[in-house]
């Protein structure tokens, strides 16, 4: 469709998932996207949309990527890894890496935009969280902790820059089909056994078994950046909906309480 106030995006790991159907909607409305990825050969291209290789635990890598696509309206920082073990005994490199695409990453690419946004008067930063932003769960730990960072950081970034007439929209996805590669997997001591095994599955009690299909995530990222009027925190999927509403209405120990009865979780 034709748009008023057509933009130029940047989505950050769009090789697949969510970051490659939000190009695909996003190229679908009339805007110009730069679809990114750390090998780019796998997204295809097609009017609208092109595609860069960026690496965002690179310096390098964003400071080539910048400057061979020229100014942008708004960043789309998707890119991110996913871990999970035992806190216990989970590597402190796999941590920092994680740290590093999930929360540096997005840190990285708005320390260069916002400069000259900040002079320009506009900008939008979409920033993609995940329920696990809001509510740790137990063998997720290292992803929770990122993306928890990533909160922290979009919030203090809204206070700071919408002065400036920068957004910044935090996504909160539930469980989306396609989801995330699955990622690094430390088993831990194996005193933590009857743990995973009774955590195994309850993705699927959480959805129904049913997950938000990519295309809808994609929509709702999209509608984020064409509606100015949008809040700082956008949920996707119904799983994402029930949790975040339980968990701020109830305390530590009811929140808790509810997901042992809903999981069957008696560890």
């Amino acid at each position: 469709m034709a748009l008023d106030d057509p933009k130029r995006i940047l989505i950050t790991g769009a090789g697949r998932a969510i970051g490659l159907a939000t190009a695909h909607e996003l190229s679908s409305r009339g805007h110009e996207v730069i679809a990114t990825a750390r090998d780019s050969s796998v997204i295809d291209e097609r009017p609208g949309l092109r595609a860069h290789d960026l690496d965002v635990t690179d310096p390098a890598s964003i400071d080539r990527c910048l400057s061979a696509v020229g100014p942008l309206d708004v960043i789309v920082n998707n890119a991110a890894s996913s871990a999970g073990g035992p806190l216990e005994s989970f590597p402190i490199d796999a941590m920092r890496h994680m740290l590093e695409t999930n929360t540096i990453g997005p840190l990285r690419m708005v320390q260069a935009v916002a400069p000259s946004w900040r002079e320009r008067g506009s900008g939008v930063i979409v920033n993609i969280s995940s329920v696990q932003g809001a509510v740790g769960s137990p063998l997720d730990g290292p992803y929770s902790t990122t993306k928890f960072a990533l909160e922290g950081l979009s919030e203090s970034l809204h206070y700071e820059l919408a002065h400036f007439g920068i957004r910044v929209v935090i996504v909160q996805p539930g469980y989306i089909a396609p989801g995330m590669k699955r990622g690094l997997r430390v088993p831990g001591p194996s005193v933590y056994d009857e743990l995973r095994r009774q955590w195994e599955g309850t993705d699927d009690v959480v959805t129904d078994g049913g997950r938000t299909p990519v295309e809808e995530a994609a929509r709702v990222i999209a509608d984020a950046i064409d509606d100015p009027t949008t809040p700082l925190r956008v949920r996707i999927g119904p799983d994402a909906e029930m949790v975040l509403d339980a968990r701020r209405q109830l305390d530590d120990g009811a929140f808790e309480a509810a997901m042992r009865e809903v999981l069957g979780l008696t560890w």
